[in-house]
């Protein structure tokens, strides 16, 4: 008998937080999430998210244990923003046993449904302006940071409920230093490209100026992603958060800020795989966290390309190839030897057609699912 309840008190919260460690116990490749930064994304106390987001958590139970999880969210920006009515669901987590998984999904589902949604997507923790989609192919290996890790069960579960696939996507994963044919290929795009737009210039974010540097940011990225699938605009509160979140992750010198005559056009952004690090703090940063944290990160061999945004209008001046080419000068003076670019809509063919120039292959694919999100007929099992 499984039974449902819905997370109202201290104790249900910290399992809530805890089940992970029972679900990934003897898994090698799974990275402890930080429980300060999972409360943070789903405390409405602390995230500007839920300003105008709201969410519902829910645990299962069988034979009195807690044996699953799941978050339904509802994020009105979202559904402004696409005019849609759409639920998501997210930090899903399920032992192997489907009766568990369906009755978790019908919760969070029936949830979105009482709040008027049509529609019922995910995972999304809590929003695809955070880590997001499950992890349907590449298990073999750790996640690279603010990425995703499941069992490959999930995915059956998933599909044996009658999710269907809304968008995949993809990481794409090589070796460094850039190979040399495409690494001087690249060299001289960046010549020409420097030729034909004199006034376009390619820039470190300045750290001394991070207020200024933020607002460009924003303005960038409220502008590039405009037109993606899933996108929803941040906030001013919520941009300075997670500003303020990652600043101290920050490497200057793999950060890049195009602009044309002082107006900022592109943003991209590398970041050491801190989950090389992460992985040994067990979820705490504190007693001895801190110290660790500083040990292993000495030790991280990868890194990952976060973000990469251009405002439309300037698509076609060849500022991906310029960043590409700037990023490999930098990453020459670092110890990293893989480098991982996640995530891609599978559709972006123009990125895509880069990752295979530069000789990156495809090694890891997540997927959002959705459903309609009435939930009066419960699917067999």
């Amino acid at each position: 008998m499984i039974k449902i309840e819905q997370v109202t008190t201290k104790r249900q919260w910290s399992d809530f937080l805890h089940l992970p460690w029972r679900i990934y116990k003897d898994n090698p490749y799974w990275v402890p999430p930080l429980l300060d930064d999972v409360d943070f994304c789903l405390n409405p106390q602390k995230n500007p998210f839920y300003h105008h987001a709201r969410r519902a958590l829910f645990l299962a139970y069988k034979n009195s244990q807690i044996v699953g999880r799941i978050a339904a969210i509802v994020d009105e920006n979202y559904n402004a923003y696409h005019h849609e009515k759409t639920g998501w669901f997210g930090f899903f987590e399920s032992i192997p046993d489907f009766a568990v998984t369906k009755a978790l999904l019908d919760s969070a589902r029936n949830w979105v449904s009482t709040q008027g949604m049509q529609l019922f997507r995910g995972p999304v923790n809590p929003s695809t302006n955070e880590s997001c989609g499950l992890l349907v192919e590449g298990f073999d290996d750790s996640p690279y940071f603010m990425m995703t890790y499941n069992p490959p069960y999930y995915a059956e579960f998933l599909e044996k409920y009658g999710l269907k696939k809304a968008k995949d996507l993809l990481a794409y994963e090589m070796y460094l230093p850039f190979a040399d044919g495409p690494f001087k290929r690249l060299e001289k795009i960046a010549i020409r490209i420097q030729k034909r737009y004199p006034y376009l210039s390619v820039r470190h974010l300045n750290m001394k100026d991070w207020e200024n540097e933020l607002k460009r940011v924003q303005e960038v990225y409220n502008s590039a992603w405009a037109e993606n699938w899933g996108f929803v605009p941040m906030t001013e509160a919520e941009i300075e958060k997670m500003a303020q979140r990652l600043k101290p992750l920050v490497v200057p010198e793999l950060v890049w800020l195009a602009e044309v005559k002082q107006e900022p056009v592109a943003f991209t952004m590398f970041l050491p795989d801190y989950f090389q690090a992460i992985k040994h703090l067990n979820g705490h940063f504190f007693p001895l966290g801190w110290l660790k944290f500083l040990w292993y990160r000495r030790k991280i061999t990868r890194v990952r390309s976060v973000t990469l945004g251009i405002k439309k209008q300037y698509h076609y001046t060849g500022i991906v190839p310029l960043f590409l080419y700037q990023t490999g000068l930098a990453l020459k003076k670092f110890p990293y030897q893989k480098l991982e670019f996640s995530w891609i809509l599978e559709d972006n063919l123009p990125v895509l057609r880069l990752t295979k120039f530069i000789h990156a292959r495809l090694s890891r694919r997540y997927r959002i699912y959705e459903i309609q999100a009435d939930n009066s007929q419960p699917i067999e099992s």
